[in-house]
């Protein structure tokens, strides 16, 4: 077994990972899976606007016309790619790092935007922080703040769908702090015993905010966490897009055949900080920063499908332009939209509102209320 290597180390070729893509873009033909190049092309046109939207975001939480951003610059291949191999009828349980996931399904920008503001139209009615967003059309679970707990969730919905007999795989994403946390324990070692149809998702991004990876375990690495719960585990290089898909894809295909979990680590970088309220320079060098650049993940797929031809400069203007021709807008729109209600707070609570609480929201309609604002 590979020794850990600390996060300081971004010689990726040392790391004894699955890898199909070199720094150069070129596949390697033995491990190439050979997917559709319209299905590449797809897979980077939605990781370049997820770059392009995450830079938005930032920029607008920074003026002040947002509260909070959480940023997922460097970790795009990890998130989509391992989307795009997931079957559209298979359930995601976020953390809170994968909105490229969503979007990947087809959620509306406007409606990422609307949860953003908070506004009338925010899917969570505001009652939420931004970035946290659901979609149960596009079998997306609530984004998860606390840590790890979306794990647990992840392996009780797949095991209901084991015992309905229904062909469901669940995959739910965190980042390798959480495998210090009680519900990474609980629901590999349940996922385990029971051979529960979930692909456990870890992105290994090096930093659980301030804490560096070598620092979060003693383990070899965090694959190798599933030998003690007697599953699957894996590990690859999670800035290269075609081996996220290829062994995400292979777990899939496991978990719908009975044969249980997969633990996929994902080598990854975290290139920004860890939310918008981060500083990230008080912890790491600049150095690091720029060393896990090269290990671009959008600027390693974009290498390749020039190789192929199927990308050129002029596709990358056209995609940029349309992508903040799209932003304006949408941001434009959420925007202009008022507040959520008062009273829908009082929404969602119950199946049927209860005494006491048609008695409170009474109260606040019509006792005293500032002038301006909530």
């Amino acid at each position: 077994m590979m020794h850990y290597v600390p996060n300081r180390n971004v010689d990726l070729t040392q790391l004894g990972i699955e890898r199909v893509l070199g720094p150069d873009g070129r596949a390697d033909p033995a491990q190439d899976p050979r997917l559709d190049t319209k299905l590449v092309v797809r897979m980077y046109e939605n990781m370049l606007r997820a770059r392009l939207l995450d830079e938005r975001m930032q920029g607008l939480q920074r003026q002040g016309r947002v509260g909070f951003h959480v940023g997922f610059r460097g970790e795009e291949a990890a998130v989509i790619a391992a989307a795009a191999a997931l079957r559209d009828t298979d359930w995601i349980f976020p953390c809170y790092r994968e909105l490229g996931a969503l979007l990947w399904r087809g959620f509306s920008l406007q409606t990422y935007l609307d949860n953003m503001y908070g506004n009338a139209d925010d899917v969570v009615h505001g009652r939420q922080m931004p970035d946290h967003y659901t979609s149960k059309q596009l079998c997306y679970a609530s984004v998860s703040s606390p840590i790890g707990t979306q794990i647990t969730h992840a392996v009780g919905y797949a095991w209901a769908a084991k015992l309905r007999r229904e062909d469901i795989v669940s995959a739910t994403f965190f980042g390798e702090g959480a495998t210090s946390s009680s519900d990474f324990h609980a629901g590999l070692n349940f996922a385990g015993v029971y051979k529960v149809p979930t692909v456990f998702l870890c992105r290994n991004n090096r930093w659980a905010i301030s804490t560096s990876a070598d620092k979060q375990t003693a383990s070899e690495s965090f694959a190798g966490k599933a030998i003690a719960y007697g599953i699957k585990g894996v590990r690859c290089d999670g800035n290269d897009a075609l081996a996220v898909y290829r062994t995400v894809q292979e777990a899939v295909v496991r978990a719908s055949r009975g044969e249980g979990p997969t633990l996929i680590e994902m080598l990854t970088y975290r290139l920004g900080g860890h939310s918008t309220s981060d500083d990230p320079k008080v912890y790491r060098s600049d150095e690091e920063v720029e060393a896990w650049q090269k290990q671009d993940p959008i600027l390693r797929l974009r290498r390749h499908l020039e190789l192929l031809g199927a990308w050129h400069e002029q596709d990358e203007k056209q995609l940029t332009a349309r992508v903040d021709s799209e932003l304006k807008q949408h941001i434009e729109a959420a925007e202009q939209k008022p507040q959520p209600e008062l009273s829908s707070a009082f929404d969602d609570v119950y199946a049927e509102r209860p005494w006491h609480l048609t008695e409170q929201l009474e109260a606040m309609q019509n006792g005293p209320r500032p002038k301006r604002g909530h």
